[in-house]
């Protein structure tokens, strides 16, 4: 019997600021968009434009990561599954979200420690920290 495959790779700029909230057994969950543009030229020289939103979640230590190196128009590449949810509010009105589940995140802005103004040293470059993470 053949393998399936569910891959996304996209490349993209933050919407807003990544939210965090954690389940009832305390694992960390992370949210946020992700937007990706193309352009083209149309059979009638006319210039066009398509963006695509994609809602993005990642778990546990990636989501601790996302929260702390994220913010709005932060440039990210992530890679992971797509996802669709479904559930249904009181009123019987059912909803659909197709997320990409993050597995893989590589940080794409220059990150900067943030350091005390009194202190007398030039800001430290955090090189140790995991820029990829598979969790």
């Amino acid at each position: 019997m053949a393998r399936g495959l569910n891959k996304v790779m996209v490349i993209g700029h933050l919407g807003h600021d990544p939210g965090m909230r954690f389940t009832a057994s305390g694992r960390a969950v992370a949210a946020f968009n992700v937007v990706t543009s193309r352009r083209w030229t149309d059979n009638n020289g006319a210039r066009q434009e398509e963006t695509e939103w994609f809602h993005v979640v990642a778990w546990g230590g990636l989501a601790e990561l996302c929260k702390k190196r994220l913010h709005k128009g932060s440039q990210v590449y992530v890679e992971g599954r797509l996802q669709t949810r479904r559930w249904e509010e009181p009123d019987g009105q059912r909803f659909f979200r197709t997320e990409l589940v993050a597995q893989e995140m590589v940080f794409l802005d220059s990150f900067e420690e943030i350091v005390d103004l009194d202190e007398e040293h030039e800001p430290v470059y955090d090189d140790e920290e995991l820029l990829s993470s598979t969790y």
